[in-house]
């Protein structure tokens, strides 16, 4: 195993929560109780495209335990985001968020999803290159480091005149795809150069990449020891 492979292991385990000993679910039963903060309450207009809160992602419908399109964090967590949402906007850019704190039911429902190999509605779009038989495991773990609180999945938007466009980073959300991989080297210059200016702006605020997801980042400092199932209302 090259040294870069051991690396890129070493890293997913530690930011994702997909790491084989599982955290204890929290008895919290309110975000509140779960110290976690609406994003909007910080940044009222944040650009938000929950996805997993209607029918636009992997797996074609609502998720179990998003009742509304919020984005809650760990409130260290919430309160980096918002900085970096700021420092982002004075060169001209902002953030777009697609997912934060997930419910461990959630989670639970992916699993179910991709057991389910009669359905690939969504194979074109998400994982083409791939049979749906192999998602489980390298793609969609039993738990997921978004269900300790401090986990964002997001993209940039370069904006002009108030009008912000989503900038190309060489696959949409969730593809299923070494293409998604931040340093994939089939990405063309620009898209490289897009992916690096994210990361460099959530790196400025503590944020560390997952190597696996261009789009996924943690804040280790505000990571709980628990996972939490409040749902997402």
């Amino acid at each position: 195993m090259t040294m870069h492979i051991r690396l890129f292991l070493f890293v997913a385990l530690a930011l994702d929560a997909s790491a084989a000993e599982t955290p204890p679910v929290s008895p919290a039963r309110t975000a509140a109780e779960a110290g976690l903060t609406d994003v909007r309450s910080l940044v009222p207009d944040i650009d938000e495209d929950m996805r997993y809160a209607g029918a636009h992602n992997f797996t074609g419908a609502p998720v179990d335990g998003y009742r509304a399109p919020k984005c809650f964090l760990r409130t260290a967590a919430a309160k980096a985001l918002a900085a970096v949402d700021a420092d982002l906007r004075g060169e001209g850019y902002r953030l777009r968020v697609w997912d934060c704190y997930r419910p461990a039911r959630a989670v639970a429902a992916f699993v179910r999803w991709a057991g389910d190999l009669s359905d690939v509605r969504t194979k074109a779009a998400h994982y083409p290159n791939l049979g749906k038989d192999k998602l489980l495991g390298e793609y969609i773990a039993p738990v997921s480091g978004h269900s300790r609180g401090a986990t964002v999945d997001l993209t940039l938007m370069r904006c002009d005149a108030g009008h912000c466009v989503p900038l190309d980073m060489g696959t949409d959300f969730d593809f299923f795809d070494p293409l998604a991989h931040t340093d994939d080297p089939r990405i063309t210059a620009p898209q490289r150069a897009n992916r690096q200016r994210l990361k460099r702006a959530m790196e400025a605020r503590g944020f560390v990449n997952y190597p696996a997801e261009w789009w996924h980042y943690s804040l280790p400092s505000a990571v709980a020891s628990t996972i939490f199932d409040v749902p997402v209302e």
